[in-house]
């Protein structure tokens, strides 16, 4: 899907922020109804989205991201703190600092009396992009759209409409692009295009901020995690550094003949049998190794068919950071 010449590369300057994002003490509090106390939804939050990052951010529902998102975008105001975007504080340089983000929302806002290529130059112009600066052309075939450039807005699918959220955010090539739930109703081919093309504007060096209910997705793409929980930060760290947070693993053994309970050798690592019958040995692996386990087995007579190691993923963390339920990973 992706063809990296044909991506816009993100506006620079001779002296380029270290951090694309800057989030110092970040609140909002919103008015409750007559005398109704206020919700907030974010509480002091504090966060550095490196440049040249691709950065995820999650939490459940009402976690408050979306709030910080819109902050950042100018939909929302906060009660507190401040933010800027790629150096620009969003109240006092506010129109350099939208100018520096694209922003791809979970709703599909496409103008259905316009074609994808009248839109893309429409989006341009409201950026004040010189005609003669326009991507139009670019930004279409690069998402594979060339073809309906010209085609009435109903005649897209779903997923079409999906990338071309996307090249209408790029198309004052901003150096921060931001990503609501973009890959949310896609099927499994499409949303990996979608990544491919992700990964190819953030390796031309586009900081991308990522929101996602897919946890997967930002295991696989994102180089950098926050954590956000009741509009506080609750975990905030490279992605390999969060994934090794919780120092446990899991042994499983096929063994070649079936056995009735578990060897006496093998009661110190707390090991049981499953519903396959095979051996799951627990352990944390700052204080055994897998070595450790299979001389024990060794000991016990366990003649081994087969094994695998089972450890903590992103969502394992996610569950029991936030307590939350497998499907609540939206805010």
């Amino acid at each position: 899907m992706t063809s990296t010449a044909d991506v816009p590369a993100p506006s620079t300057s001779p002296d380029p922020p270290v951090n694309a994002v800057e989030i110092d003490g970040l609140s909002k509090t919103y008015r409750g109804r007559r005398k109704a106390n206020g919700v907030r939804a974010l509480d002091s939050v504090s966060l550095d989205v490196p440049r040249g990052s691709f950065f995820g951010l999650l939490g459940p529902n009402g976690a408050g991201k979306s709030t910080l998102i819109n902050i950042l975008a100018g939909l929302v105001v906060k009660t507190g703190g401040t933010a800027r975007i790629w150096g620009r504080d969003i109240d006092r340089e506010t129109r350099a600092a939208r100018l520096a983000i694209g922003v791809v929302p979970q709703e599909i806002n496409i103008d259905a009396f316009f074609t994808p290529r009248e839109l893309l130059d429409l989006q341009a112009g409201m950026y004040g992009v010189p005609r003669r600066e326009r991507r139009t052309d670019a930004i279409l075939r690069d998402l594979h759209l060339a073809d309906k450039g010209d085609a009435y807005m109903r005649s897209l699918s779903g997923g079409m409409k999906r990338r071309l959220m996307v090249g209408k955010a790029m198309v004052h090539a901003p150096p921060v692009l931001i990503l609501d739930e973009p890959t949310a109703g896609v099927d499994v081919e499409l949303r990996r295009e979608l990544w491919r093309h992700m990964r190819a504007l953030n390796q031309r060096g586009v900081t991308i901020l990522l929101t996602t209910h897919y946890l997967e997705e930002a295991e696989e793409l994102c180089d950098r995690i926050a954590i956000i929980d009741h509009g506080k930060v609750i975990a905030c760290d490279r992605t390999e550094n969060l994934l090794r947070l919780f120092d446990r693993k899991t042994l499983c053994v096929h063994t070649e003949s079936p056995i009735a309970a578990v060897p006496a050798e093998l009661e110190r690592f707390e090991a049981s049998l499953d519903a396959d019958q095979r051996l799951c040995i627990p352990y944390r692996p700052s204080r055994d190794s897998a070595a450790d386990i299979l001389a024990a087995l060794q000991r016990a007579g366990v003649t081994i068919r087969d094994l695998s190691t089972e450890e903590a993923d992103l969502e394992d963390i996610f569950l029991r950071l936030t307590k939350a339920r497998p499907d609540s990973s939206d805010g």
